[in-house]
């Protein structure tokens, strides 16, 4: 699975605005951007695109900004993710029960699925909370610390 640039900077941005929920002020594009290291007219267009989603909210203005259009704990990493790309997991842009194969090929697709499956039940199992209060899920956390999770085969 491949992470887009696009759903990484969306996903930082949205920790950003998560981690400033209690401050009176919405934060402004700039300052998200300049906090997060990300192009200021590219992280517009994200925040268009969670706008439009619902995941935040917009005020215009010298106070505006932006700010979470309700509590980072009810907003999973993959709610994020699939506002600005789509689908967690699809093959050549097809949803996995939408596709079929045959012969030696053919459990391909229950793999597919299963992949999907376990993308999904851990990206919508960690909230921004969790990951701005760096208290990710057990089982989530004991993924990522087992040896050679990250090392290439």
């Amino acid at each position: 699975m491949r992470i887009s640039a696009r759903a990484d900077y969306a996903v930082r941005a949205a920790l950003q605005l998560a981690a400033s929920q209690d401050e009176d002020e919405p934060l402004k594009a700039e300052a998200i951007a300049e906090a997060q290291d990300i192009p200021h007219k590219f992280l517009e267009g994200i925040l268009g695109d969670m706008r439009r989603g619902g995941l935040v909210t917009s005020r215009r203005g010298g106070n505006g900004g932006y700010r979470l259009a309700r509590p980072a704990a009810s907003i999973s990493i993959a709610d994020v993710i699939r506002v600005v790309d789509g689908p967690l997991v699809s093959v050549r842009g097809v949803r996995p029960p939408d596709l079929s194969y045959t012969g030696p090929a053919e459990s391909l697709l229950p793999l597919w699925i299963a992949l999907r499956a376990n993308v999904r039940e851990i990206l919508d199992g960690v909230s921004l909370a969790d990951v701005a209060s760096c208290e990710l899920p057990a089982g989530v956390s004991a993924l990522a610390h087992t040896p050679g999770a990250w090392a290439n085969p």
